[in-house]
């Protein structure tokens, strides 16, 4: 039976070298993103690695909640239909704001960094669960340290600094890859997050040489903030990728779950904010009221190409 994998954003930077090494693990890699030349381009690639399992793409936009929605039925009915597991999903989707943004009505940061792959597991989880073992892996942020730690609302009080908002959503999203794991205990479906440490991406290359990304107070220190951002995100995608490849892949990791693993691709002590259990329900509540699992609305598609056509929000 073919080994199966789902990368979001997979289309470029991190995400494409995780698709790539899933390939040369022997997967068969489906990449979902919304630009259809790096859709092209990343198959072409895919399959140059591993010609046995042809990879494709599926178009959407992981900032839509909608079309989330819509790619997850997708997903489940084609897996129904061949009787192939899905083996692995790696929400490698991410994205920061230098400025407020709202998508759908929801600051943009928390739609796109948490609820959209909060939405996309919950929904994807009876063909993970049925089809186990499998692994979920969530990508996560050193960013999570700077965040604030209330979730009573999915903004919290005060002025918008994308940076910060970044890693207030990437906690969020830790926090629910360590409860899930509690969840889905006994399941055989393994929960992991993977911490890439820092890559030049298209997200990290813009935004993170705007100032005005971090708080009053770093920015009278932005010379040695900026400087710190360039060394920590100066290295390749390729080995950005790897620790999600060996969350994914490991057969170390063979039945453990809710385990980070690192930038040096080593299960590490997740941030302690992170495994609350208060935090945990408070984030719980606002994915469920934000990204409800079922909503009455029109159809809309997902595209779909075998060797072609998209694009990653980031690294």
């Amino acid at each position: 039976m073919r080994k199966t994998a789902v990368v979001t954003a997979g289309t470029a930077g991190i995400g494409l070298e995780t698709a790539l090494g899933l390939a040369d693990a022997g997967f068969s890699v489906t990449v979902v993103g919304r630009n259809a030349d790096r859709g092209t381009r990343a198959v072409e690639r895919i399959n140059a690695t591993n010609p046995m399992h042809p990879g494709r793409f599926l178009s959407a936009d992981l900032g839509s909640l909608d079309q989330v929605r819509v790619l997850a039925d997708r997903i489940a009915a084609e897996h129904a239909a061949s009787g192939d597991p899905l083996t692995v999903l790696v929400n490698n989707v991410g994205a920061m704001f230098p400025q407020r943004q709202t998508l759908d009505g929801i600051e943009a940061s928390f739609v796109v960094n948490h609820l959209s792959p909060y939405l996309l597991t919950e929904l994807l989880l009876p063909t993970l669960t049925g089809g186990a073992p499998s692994r979920i892996v969530n990508v996560t942020s050193g960013a999570v340290g700077l965040a604030k730690r209330a979730f009573d609302a999915v903004e919290p009080p005060g002025g918008y600094y994308g940076f910060h908002w970044y890693g207030r959503a990437k906690l969020a999203n830790l926090a629910y890859t360590l409860d899930l794991a509690n969840r889905l205990e006994g399941t055989a479906a393994s929960v992991f997050a993977a911490d890439p440490g820092g890559a030049a991406t298209d997200m990290t290359n813009g935004t993170l040489t705007d100032p005005k990304v971090v708080s009053p107070a770093l920015r009278l220190l932005w010379p040695l903030v900026r400087r710190k951002f360039e060394r920590s995100t100066s290295g390749p995608a390729s080995v950005a990728a790897r620790s999600s490849i060996v969350a994914a892949t490991d057969a170390a990791l063979a039945g453990r779950t809710g385990i980070v693993i690192g930038a040096q691709t080593h299960p590490v002590t997740p941030l302690r904010a992170a495994t609350d259990p208060h935090l945990a329900r408070d984030v719980r509540r606002l994915s469920e009221r934000y990204a409800p699992l079922t909503v009455i609305c029109p159809p809309q598609t997902v595209g779909v190409l075998s060797a072609a056509p998209a694009d990653e929000e980031s690294g």
